[in-house]
């Protein structure tokens, strides 16, 4: 008798601990592994907004979410490394901040599902066959902002500019098409430019230094690269007391004079929606919209305005 008792009760152990097991693996932590360009106020807080949407929509790292953060420090090999490394690791979605860092990862995959953020035009950089039906396992959340506003903003700003920089790097696909939507803007309103491009961060001081001179003001859209550097601008501009009116508002407290920019907080936050429609409802990139932030904030550093000269009107 008593080893018929050992004998069920060592299988209803056995079957409990089965059990058990099927329930740990059926709540195995969803693998989500991020690849951001450089870091810099823009995309560290898109990344944010992403993690703390995650976490109000109630996925928090490290207890049902597991998030393997990866910054490629402004160097577009280290993205491609990074891509390899979350392919590899098999994660069940890859958020990629900032174009390079996108374009690096969707290169390499094509079933793992993508959510792009601080991505200008998914569609001209081919991340998506089309900004409104994706087509491909790459979607998310665009961050394009309004560049004639901005050219609008500087003309209030600067009332007697006739000439501005344009101050990018000439190889970010992001900033070419907003700096084509700025000089068309400009042809508008009779604005002349000059391009002022860099391809690498210790050419963004001599850049600058060669616009003394020649621009009344300068433009910088949301570029990471003069972003990142966007204390060494503002060290050239503020001291030949020409404005700069940036793409965001990271640039604008790095001492930029001002923006009418996007959120980047609440756009990592709009981008944690669309994670959790793919992890809880099963629903594909291919078939989601890339999303776009229709609120824009004004901000102006008054810091750098007395640094500069400018009073700035009393209706901004």
């Amino acid at each position: 008798m008593k080893k018929i008792v050992a004998a069920v009760l060592a299988l209803t152990l056995a079957f409990s601990a089965f059990a058990g097991a099927k329930k740990d693996s059926g709540s195995k932590a969803v693998r989500i592994g991020v690849i951001q360009l450089v870091e810099h106020p823009a995309l560290d807080a898109s990344y944010k907004g992403f993690v703390d949407g995650l976490a109000a929509a109630g996925y928090v790292d490290g207890q049902n979410i597991k998030i393997d953060y990866q910054n490629a420090q402004g160097e577009q090999a280290n993205c491609v490394t990074i891509a390899n490394k979350l392919i590899n690791d098999n994660d069940d979605l890859i958020f990629a901040i900032a174009t390079p860092a996108a374009m690096a990862v969707a290169n390499l995959t094509k079933t793992i599902p993508i959510l792009v953020s601080a991505v200008t035009d998914p569609e001209s950089a081919k991340l998506v066959k089309s900004n409104a039906m994706p087509g491909t396992n790459v979607s998310g959340t665009s961050d394009l902002t309004p560049c004639a506003a901005q050219i609008e903003l500087l003309k209030k700003l600067v009332p007697e500019a006739k000439t501005v920089g344009m101050l990018y790097c000439s190889s970010e696909q992001n900033s070419i098409f907003q700096i084509n939507l700025a000089k068309a803007a400009c042809d508008k309103i009779g604005l002349k430019y000059i391009d002022a491009t860099v391809s690498n961060s210790n050419e963004i001081q001599q850049v600058t230094q060669s616009l003394v001179g020649k621009v009344d003001a300068i433009y910088a859209p949301t570029d990471n690269m003069i972003a990142a550097g966007m204390a060494t601008v503002a060290m050239v501009a503020n001291q030949a007391k020409i404005p700069t009116i940036c793409g965001e508002s990271g640039m604008v407290q790095s001492g930029g004079f001002a923006t009418y920019g996007i959120n980047y907080y609440e756009l990592g936050k709009q981008t944690a929606k669309m994670a959790v429609e793919i992890i809880a409802n099963g629903k594909k990139p291919a078939e989601m919209p890339i999303q776009y932030l229709e609120k824009c904030d004004l901000e102006i550093n008054q810091e750098t305005a007395a640094k500069i000269g400018i009073t700035v009107p009393a209706g901004l």
